[in-house]
């Protein structure tokens, strides 16, 4: 799994003009499912995602976690998080598909909820706009082969 992490003042995603998902202060996760990816990855990332220390304490040194922050998750799947660049036209055949992609996806959302996160999401395979306020900007890349 892949996640691009922004630290947001805010954050919401539309579908269809109508706001599907908001958050305040928080982190923003585009989230990446790979062909290969388990529940392994899945709970992996959740525990980084919750456990990642990138918010201020009041030194201002990037050291405190998103429960202590009282952050908030807003959680959109991202299958172009695995795009084959090596030509002009991207490839997306290393993105899970979707009856991997969406049950992963939903694990790494109900572990967030289980350890108390307000989590929002978008729709998984909507076309969305997902709109943010970068709070930094701090943006941390993520990738379960990594961690």
């Amino acid at each position: 799994m892949r996640a691009v992490v922004t630290r947001v003042s805010s954050a919401s995603v539309e579908i269809d003009g109508a706001v599907h998902g908001a958050i305040g202060p928080g982190l923003l996760v585009l989230l990446g499912v790979h062909q290969d990816d388990t529940e392994q990855e899945a709970l992996k990332i959740a525990d980084k995602l919750c456990g990642l220390r990138i918010f201020e304490d009041e030194n201002g040194k990037i050291n405190v976690n998103p429960a202590d922050a009282g952050a908030e998750l807003l959680i959109i799947s991202q299958f172009t998080l695995f795009a084959d660049c090596r030509s002009r036209r991207p490839g997306f055949s290393r993105a899970a598909r979707p009856e991997t992609a969406i049950p992963l996806y939903e694990l790494v959302i109900s572990e967030c909820r289980a350890r108390g996160f307000k989590v929002e999401t978008g729709v998984f395979a909507a076309y969305m706009q997902v709109k943010s306020v970068n709070d930094g900007p701090v943006t941390i890349l993520l990738d379960t082969k990594e961690l």
